[in-house]
């Protein structure tokens, strides 16, 4: 399942363009819109989580690396700045833990809390499995025509779970695919972090239709490292998603993002806000 690496600068990249952060005069963090990341209402969750993140990752007194993030979407984002403020609720031996808020309008429209860790050698097991499916060459890329814009930042060969709107709805909404930036760009925990969000809606792979959803709360587990995804660079990623409830106007879903030599990269869980 090995493909060639390719790396490529990140500065030059619409990814980066799109979680970039500039400081106010005040020392306040401001993001902007990105056109090429947009949703369907909003813009793709998955670039906010990477734009929170990377307001720590640039904090001069973040320790350690990311482990886990969990990300509150409380109110629409609007295609216009916004602040980005963090604060640090402890630091511990090991970890780091973090108080991330994206305010627009005075209204703080995500809040989301980050754990970073100094990860030190111990015994090690994997016990959940990469899906078994052809390499990407071998599988049709999705055409993103019909889709929101940020499906287009992403070639995705998938395999198992593809969406094909008005056809029969599925007993199922498990998907199994490979995944990169269109635009090869050298893997990091900020990609990484947005592509964990790059799942379909398991809701729309069970009823192949568009409903009306909103994510709700993400929270991604990171089991990689710097140097390890650094090694990886630009090949794409196996990926795998399934649902697990779906009930009352919430459903959930979990996925786990590995390398091609089948390492576990990430795994991530969230809830999501449907209605018919």
């Amino acid at each position: 399942m090995s493909h060639q690496a390719n790396s490529v600068a990140p500065e030059t990249h619409p990814f980066d363009a799109a979680i970039q952060l500039e400081k106010s005069d005040d020392g306040h963090l401001i993001g902007h819109i990105h056109a090429g990341y947009a949703n369907f209402v909003g813009p793709f969750g998955g670039v906010i989580t990477a734009t929170l993140l990377n307001a720590v990752m640039q904090h001069p007194d973040r320790i350690g690396e990311p482990l886990s993030l969990t990300v509150n979407f409380a109110a629409p984002i609007a295609d216009e700045a916004f602040e980005v403020r963090t604060r640090i609720v402890r630091t511990g031996g090991s970890t780091q833990h973090w108080i991330v808020e994206l305010i627009q309008r005075e209204v703080t429209a995500c809040s989301a809390t980050a754990v970073f860790a100094v990860r030190r050698k111990t015994w090690s097991s994997v016990e959940a499995q990469p899906p078994g499916i052809a390499p990407a060459q071998a599988l049709d890329e999705l055409d993103s025509r019909g889709f929101p814009a940020w499906v287009a930042q992403y070639q995705m060969h998938i395999s198992e779970g593809d969406i094909k709107f008005g056809s029969a709805p599925r007993e199922r909404s498990h998907s199994a695919l490979w995944i990169r930036d269109r635009q090869p760009r050298t893997l990091d925990f900020l990609s990484l972090a947005s592509m964990s969000d790059a799942f379909f809606p398991r809701l729309f792979v069970r009823r192949q239709r568009v409903s009306a959803i909103g994510t709700v709360s993400m929270t991604t587990f990171f089991h990689a490292t710097a140097q390890s995804l650094a090694a990886h660079g630009a090949a794409p990623l196996l990926a795998a998603a399934r649902g697990r409830c779906f009930h009352d106007g919430f459903f959930d879903q979990s996925g786990e993002l590995w390398d091609g030599k089948g390492q576990l990269l990430a795994s991530t869980h969230q809830i999501v806000y449907y209605k018919d």
